[in-house]
């Protein structure tokens, strides 16, 4: 990503005609735009993360533009040096970012002016800035898209070799957070390994949607400039140029769809996190996090606080928000283009570092936390926990299950008011709740039986769940090494 600059300067001065010469309509006006109007206009202060695909694009365009006979090969080779000259510039966080210039398409053709002269003006040839910025969006959105699949991979990567080191710890699993029945905590891991491939799904899932290229679609309606639009779409790694161009405009479907794939992994890290925080917590005391992944107390010494997953949970609320800023935005807005799209990237740049950020400590934090499993399995013997076998053994014997239900339901209200052990009752005792019960308690359900029996696909079985581990690991494997040869393909790829 582009550096940060050193400054701003101010190329575009009022001149003697009113007009700032520095802006693209400057003929059409008499007057000069109020300062005012040009700091609420601009938008160089965000939307210059897009430098790198804007000039990506204008290379793409200026190669096009050469090859149909529109500029001479002279001008071809002074704008693509001056290109290259400025993403130096870029780079190196040298460029002078003019806010009077308002945006990243036009500070880079002024300084490609400053750079090379006249012929500077020949780069805007056939395009508009409402198709340069739809464009240079969904290249961003195709790398940013990319970026958090990656990154959903990695943490899926750390989750799952932390369960496979766990693969014997077992813990309650809860509804409605409390105690509900034992299961692995490789189990419960492989939780959030099924959600995170699914949000990393949705995110591949949108890149097919990003095939098709809005530049030379113009203002609006095309142009009457003998442009080859298949010919840039292939250099920028599109498919095909966009079907219609009033829709290539005003559209901003891809950052909408990014904007939902984001929130929902951020609401799914959220819960992940929630977890953390809850079982690092005295009261549950199975995790403890590591002291890079916590924070402590101004006030008090002792304290040991889960900050990271408590930020990565109130970060979720930004992502939600920052999709309904956008729906809110596009809803009421006629064709094509309207300025309300200036709003457009900064939700979907907070987005995505939000994403990217929140991924990255999660994982971290996972891959050092401590695990206890003797609190967990503490936990975990709960006698109760057991209530949902008795009630299946019964069915075993061929009880209907609500008849098992209300005679286990009784025998667990009797052992809560009597302060008994479930798995102490003897045959006699069980048979006055139902008289299908076949032996005692203590040989009907422990916690190992409770969790090997669980054997259907999907379930807590110790093998069915390194079968789930082997599975999961081998779709990692497989996804990180599609991205990598996707990576290799992109253009300008080394």
């Amino acid at each position: 990503m582009p550096k940060t600059p050193r400054g701003t300067t101010s190329r575009a001065k009022d001149s003697a005609g009113g007009a700032a010469p520095g802006t693209p309509w400057g003929g059409r006006f008499r007057e000069a735009v109020d300062p005012t109007v040009a700091r609420f206009t601009a938008s160089i202060d965000f939307d210059r993360a897009l430098a790198r695909y804007d000039l990506t694009l204008s290379r793409a365009h200026t190669a096009m533009l050469h090859r149909t006979g529109l500029i001479s090969s002279e001008d071809e080779r002074a704008l693509t040096e001056g290109l290259d000259a400025i993403a130096e510039e870029i780079e190196a966080g040298d460029f002078p970012f003019d806010a009077a210039l308002e945006d990243i398409h036009m500070n880079v053709e002024a300084r490609l002016g400053e750079k090379v002269g006249r012929v500077a003006g020949k780069l805007h040839t056939g395009r508009s800035r409402n198709d340069q910025v739809a464009t240079d969006l969904l290249l961003y959105l195709r790398d940013a898209s990319t970026a958090a699949e990656r990154g959903l991979h990695e943490l899926r990567g750390v989750l799952l070799e932390r369960a496979v080191e766990h693969l014997d710890t077992v813990l309650p699993g809860y509804t409605h957070l409390q105690r509900a029945q034992p299961v692995r905590l490789a189990h419960h891991w492989l939780a959030f390994v099924e959600m995170f491939g699914r949000d990393a799904e949705r995110f591949a899932d949108q890149r097919t949607r990003m095939r098709n290229s809005p530049l030379g679609s113009g203002a609006l309606a095309g142009s009457t400039l003998p442009l080859d639009r298949e010919d840039t779409a292939r250099a920028l790694g599109f498919e095909a140029p966009s079907n219609n161009s009033m829709d290539a405009v005003a559209s901003r479907d891809a950052a909408l769809e990014f904007l939902s794939a984001a929130a929902i992994a951020m609401v799914h890290l959220s819960r992940l996190a929630e977890e953390l925080v809850l079982w690092s917590s005295a009261e549950f005391g199975f995790v403890e996090l590591a002291d890079a992944y916590s924070t402590g107390s101004s006030l008090m010494p002792q304290k040991k606080n889960p900050d990271v997953p408590e930020l990565v949970r109130g970060k979720s609320a930004r992502a939600i928000g920052n999709l309904v800023s956008l729906l809110t935005l596009v809803k009421g807005l006629p064709l094509t283009y309207n300025r309300d799209l200036q709003e457009d990237k900064e939700p979907v740049f907070d987005s995505a570092a939000t994403l990217r950020d929140s991924l990255t400590v999660m994982a971290g934090a996972l891959a050092t936390v401590e695990v206890r499993p003797e609190r967990m399995r503490e936990a975990a013997n709960d006698p109760m926990l057991l209530a949902t076998d008795f009630a299946e053994v019964l069915v075993a014997q061929g009880v209907p299950f609500r008849e098992a239900h209300e005679a286990v339901g009784k025998m667990v209200r009797h052992c809560i008011e009597e302060d008994l052990d479930l798995r102490s009752l003897e045959r006699a005792k069980l048979q006055e709740f139902h008289s299908d019960f076949p032996d005692d308690a203590s040989q009907l359900a422990s916690l190992e039986r409770a969790l090997e029996q669980r054997s259907l696909v999907g379930g807590t079985a110790r093998d069915t769940v390194t079968r789930a581990l082997e599975r999961a690991h081998e779709h990692v494997r497989s996804r990180l090494e599609s991205l990598d040869e996707e990576n290799s393909r992109a253009p300008g790829a080394p």
